[in-house]
């Protein structure tokens, strides 16, 4: 696919309420601060963060792939869900391959081992985790699974994990 990261950054602006609603900074960086916030703690939140808008395009695809992994743990994509997708296909600007590679994604998604064996950096690790919590709302048992499962593989740390999830349920 031609360019992940802006499909990435559209479906993290698609997500409605709390921090993600606010974010002027944009989708790629609102991810990137949520995982460089949480693996530093509540020190770090007056501290100047990093700017996160140029993600390797490499990692943004694997971003997208946790996304669509997570989207579909519960085995459905709900209306809010197709929504966000839907909105988010229309402001990446996806052209027909785009379009044809995200279906197979859909139809096929990414396994979590998978995911997980091509991240060798723990920041990227969190990063993509971060995507991953942002693509749905957490509110199925098969959703939250993933992502505890997910959060283990990629060595994600337990504080971050609910640092994460505390901040996109505010």
């Amino acid at each position: 696919m031609a360019d992940s990261r802006r499909i990435v950054d559209a479906l993290a602006r698609a997500r409605r309420g709390g921090l993600a609603a606010g974010a002027a900074l944009g989708g790629l960086a609102l991810i990137g601060s949520l995982a460089f916030h949480a693996l530093r703690g509540a020190a770090t939140q007056t501290a100047a963060t990093p700017d996160f808008k140029d993600v390797p395009e490499d990692e943004a695809r694997l971003m997208l792939r946790a996304m669509v992994a997570a989207t579909l743990a519960d085995g459905v994509i709900d209306a809010a869900e197709r929504r966000r997708l839907d909105e988010a296909v229309a402001a990446a600007d996806l052209d027909a391959d785009g379009r044809a590679w995200l279906d197979r994604e859909l139809e096929s998604p990414a396994e979590i081992d998978e995911i997980a064996d091509a991240v060798s950096d723990p920041e990227a690790a969190t990063r993509i985790y971060a995507a991953a919590c942002l693509a749905v709302a957490i509110d199925t048992v098969q959703e939250r699974q993933f992502l505890r499962m997910l959060g283990e593989a990629l060595d994600v740390p337990d504080d971050a994990r609910a640092r994460i999830e505390r901040e996109l349920a505010a």
